[in-house]
């Protein structure tokens, strides 16, 4: 099990919050009119509650599709793919995570931190990710080359109280209910833990069937209501809500695989230059009004 001995002691039944019994195969929750078994997929444990999820134990352990599909290629399709521009730019991420890393070790010299969708890296982490203080958690609901728990935003099975912070960074536009995934992370941050979150608001779909939801700067202010702010803000800008709306527009044209891929192409080609706009907008009022993502850091409060 990938999971450190520390972190399995405070894992808990996403149902019923009950301890659980551990083996090399499975975890068991201990109460017995719950009694819930829960497999260890390739040393992953799935802890899901398949009552309220959208995926199933059957996912996991036939290594279905979740939301990441199958990335690899050959080495010259995956240089080509390099190669292409990119349309969007995280313009903040990388300092706000250093914030996060100032206001976590703050608090406390070995903090535990629980990253929520972190099957892979996200932008802006890759200095704070190797952080030798912090002690990560990297859970999805997808297998990835970083992934050390499958579980399911809505019922995280942790116990109270287990973490000094957590991050969600581009996750809550793909859950069902946002607003239980917040009261979720407030219940298994500490007394003074901190979140740190990145949620878009001027992209289209994304993700597929798993793809939900919006959010405007006050609406995602909204979303974290049982949080005092430390900051808050656009971390993707106007030019990159630009150049998403315009490489959708092209798509909409057509269904066929081939004319999307090279609409695709053709729409990267023609727009990555917006993208450097955003060093000059991110910080002014309007761009709350038309930035492609936010970001929000907050520390729980009642």
């Amino acid at each position: 099990i990938r999971l450190s001995q520390s972190i399995q002691e405070l894992l808990c039944c996403p149902i019923c919050h009950a301890k659980l019994k551990t083996t090399a195969e499975q975890f068991e929750c201990t109460d017995s009119a719950c009694a819930v078994q829960y497999p260890v997929v390739n040393g992953i444990p799935v802890l899901i509650n398949e009552q309220s999820s959208v995926f199933s134990f059957y996912d996991f352990i036939s290594h279905r599709k979740t939301f990441f599909g199958n990335t690899s290629g050959s080495k010259l399709k995956n240089a080509i793919r390099r190669s292409i521009p990119k349309i969007g730019k995280n313009i903040k991420g990388k300092a706000n995570y250093r914030r996060f890393a100032e206001v976590l070790l703050g608090q406390s010299t070995a903090p535990r931190v629980l990253v929520i969708g972190g099957s892979i890296l996200g932008q802006g982490m890759e200095s704070f990710a190797n952080h030798t203080a912090i002690e990560f958690v990297e859970s999805d609901v997808s297998f990835g080359p970083r992934t050390m728990l499958i579980c399911d935003a809505h019922d995280i099975p942790f116990e109270d109280r287990s973490f000094d912070g957590v991050i969600i960074q581009a996750v809550l536009e793909h859950v069902v209910d946002p607003y239980r995934c917040s009261e979720e992370i407030h219940r298994v941050l500490k007394e003074d833990g901190v979140v740190y979150a990145e949620t878009p608001f001027m992209q289209q779909v994304h993700g597929g069937r798993y793809d939900f939801t919006r959010f405007t700067h006050l609406g995602h202010r909204r979303l974290f209501r049982r949080f005092e702010e430390i900051d808050s803000g656009a971390v993707c800008g106007p030019g990159m809500a630009l150049a998403w709306s315009y490489q959708y527009f092209l798509l909409s044209f057509t269904t066929s695989r081939k004319w999307r891929t090279l609409l695709q192409l053709f729409a990267s080609l023609t727009s990555f230059y917006l993208k450097y706009f955003d060093y000059y907008l991110i910080n002014k009022p309007g761009t709350l009004d038309a930035a492609s993502g936010y970001y929000f850091m907050g520390r729980k409060a009642e």
